[in-house]
């Protein structure tokens, strides 16, 4: 079981990811908004699903305030389609974008494969030089 935050500003949205997460044995805190959380209450999560349209502070600003902090994956889940978005939420320190309105199923396959690379052991990677040298 994995900690997973969401935080949109619409309630029957974070019921729905709440509902979809918990059948998949995950843990779900789900937020309306940024305001009164740590970071180091956000590093206690696995994964964050983040809106971008929100009052306030949107998603964006959100994402560039804690990405230099944490380093867990973050999934914006937005209406804003536009390719310029979907550039600016990857270019800011996304992992990964998901448009609304979503498929269940596509968005527990990305929180899968999201999950799955965090938890993979990490491989010494060889230098170039070595492997130039080396054939496998």
């Amino acid at each position: 079981m994995v900690n997973i935050l969401a935080i949109d500003d619409d309630a029957a949205i974070l019921r729905l990811i709440r509902k979809m997460l918990e059948m998949k044995n995950h843990k779900v805190t789900t937020l309306l908004s940024i305001k009164n959380i740590t970071i180091e209450e956000i590093n206690k999560y696995n994964l964050i699903l983040l809106d971008v349209m929100m009052p306030g502070e949107d998603g964006f600003e959100i994402c560039k305030k804690i990405r230099p902090s944490i380093d867990i994956p973050i999934i914006f889940m937005t209406a804003k389609s536009d390719e310029s978005s979907i550039i600016k939420g990857l270019s800011i320190g996304g992992d990964d974008y998901i448009v609304k309105p979503f498929s269940i199923h596509e968005v527990n396959a990305r929180i899968e494969a999201h999950l799955r690379r965090e938890s993979r052991p990490k491989k010494g990677r060889k230098s170039s030089v070595y492997r130039r040298r080396h054939s496998y």
